[in-house]
C-alpha cells in the first residue's frame, strides 16, 4: 500500500497536458452552439407556440400535441413507413460496406482496387438534388430501367409512381450512394489486423475464404458492433429531402415519414409546436433503442459505446 501512486487530479492533468485540451475547445464550443444550445426550443413541443408571444410568453398546454400526433390519422403510417424503410436499410444497406470492404481485401491488383474505390465513393459526393433527378429518369416510363424491362418482355410504366416500388427504389439507391464511402471505416479497421495472424492461419492451411470468415470478420468485429449500435439509435430517422423529392401524392401511402411529416407540418403548415413535438418524440425513441442496443451489446459481447 506504501508503494501506491497518489491518484493525479484532473487539474493536474489539465495543466500538464494543456495544448491538448486546448484542441479540445472548438469541438465543444460547436456542439454547444449548433447541439446543446437549440435543446432550448424544444420546450415550444409543449406550448401552444406565437413567434408574437415567443418562446416564454407562449401558453403551457403539457402533452397536447404528443396526443394529437399519437391520436392522429397519419401515426401508424408514418410510424410504419419510418421502420420498414430502416429495417429494409439495416438488412441490406449494413452488410453491403462490410461485403465491399472485404472484396477490396482481397484485391491484389492495386491500380484497378484503386480505380474501383474511387467509383464506389464518387455516388456520395453528388448533390441529393442530382442523385434524385437521376431516380426519376431513370425510372420513367421512357429511362433505361424501363428499356431494359421492356427488352425483357416486359410493359413500360414510370416506377415512381407505383406506391409498392417506393421503398425497394428508396433503399437500392441509398445503398448504390453510400456504399462506398460507408466501407472506408471498415477497410480502416481491417487494416489494423496483425498480419501475423493471417501467417499463421496459411500455415493452418487456411484458404482466403477462411482467412476472412475466421481472421478478417473478428478483426472488425467490434467496429461493425459499435457502427450497428449507432444505426439502432438511428431507427426512427430517414432523411426528408430524398423523400421529399422522390414522393408524390400516388406514393404517400408508403413514402411520407415521420421526417416528411415534420417537414410539412413546420415549413409549410407553420405549425411550430406540433412538429417540435412530433421531432422530439422521434427522438425520444431513438434515444430509448441505443440505450437498448448498447445493453444487449454489453451483455452479450466486449464491446459497446460506454
Amino acid at each position: 500500500m506504501k508503494n501506491q501512486k497518489p491518484k493525479k487530479s484532473l487539474w493536474w492533468d489539465i495543466k500538464k497536458y494543456h495544448q491538448i485540451y486546448l484542441m479540445i475547445i472548438p469541438v465543444l464550443l460547436y456542439y454547444i452552439l449548433f447541439h446543446y444550445g437549440p435543446m432550448y426550443g424544444a420546450m415550444i413541443a409543449f406550448k401552444n407556440f406565437s413567434p408574437g408571444k415567443g418562446i416564454w410568453g407562449s401558453p403551457w398546454i403539457g402533452l397536447d400535441n404528443f396526443a394529437r400526433f399519437i391520436n392522429g390519422v397519419y401515426f401508424e403510417r408514418l410510424i410504419k413507413n419510418t421502420l420498414t424503410i430502416n429495417i429494409m436499410n439495416l438488412l441490406f444497406g449494413f452488410p453491403a460496406p462490410i461485403l465491399l470492404a472485404l472484396l477490396f481485401n482481397e484485391m491484389r491488383a492495386k491500380h484497378f482496387k484503386k480505380v474501383v474505390q474511387t467509383a464506389s465513393y464518387l455516388p456520395h459526393f453528388v448533390s441529393i438534388m442530382v442523385i434524385c433527378g437521376m431516380i426519376i429518369d431513370f425510372t420513367n416510363s421512357k429511362g433505361v430501367i424501363n428499356d431494359l424491362i421492356a427488352l425483357l418482355g416486359g410493359t413500360r410504366s414510370s416506377l415512381m409512381l407505383n406506391a409498392s416500388l417506393f421503398k425497394p427504389i428508396y433503399v437500392i439507391t441509398d445503398i448504390w450512394q453510400e456504399v462506398g464511402w460507408n466501407s472506408i471505416i471498415f477497410i480502416a479497421a481491417m487494416s489494423s489486423i496483425d498480419t501475423q495472424i493471417y501467417e499463421a492461419a496459411v500455415i493452418d492451411g487456411a484458404g482466403r475464404f477462411k482467412q476472412a470468415l475466421h481472421v478478417t470478420l473478428p478483426g472488425i468485429a467490434p467496429t461493425i458492433i459499435i457502427l450497428l449500435i449507432l444505426r439502432i439509435g438511428q431507427m426512427m430517422n430517414v432523411g426528408f429531402e430524398k423523400i421529399i423529392l422522390l414522393y408524390n401524392p400516388t406514393t404517400y401511402t408508403t413514402a411520407d415519414v415521420i421526417s416528411s411529416f415534420v417537414y410539412r407540418e413546420g415549413m409549410l403548415n407553420f405549425s411550430f409546436s406540433f412538429s417540435a413535438a412530433v421531432g422530439l418524440f422521434n427522438s425520444l425513441i431513438n434515444f430509448t433503442l441505443i440505450l437498448m442496443a448498447n445493453f444487449f451489446s454489453r451483455k452479450f459481447t466486449e464491446t459497446s459505446l460506454w
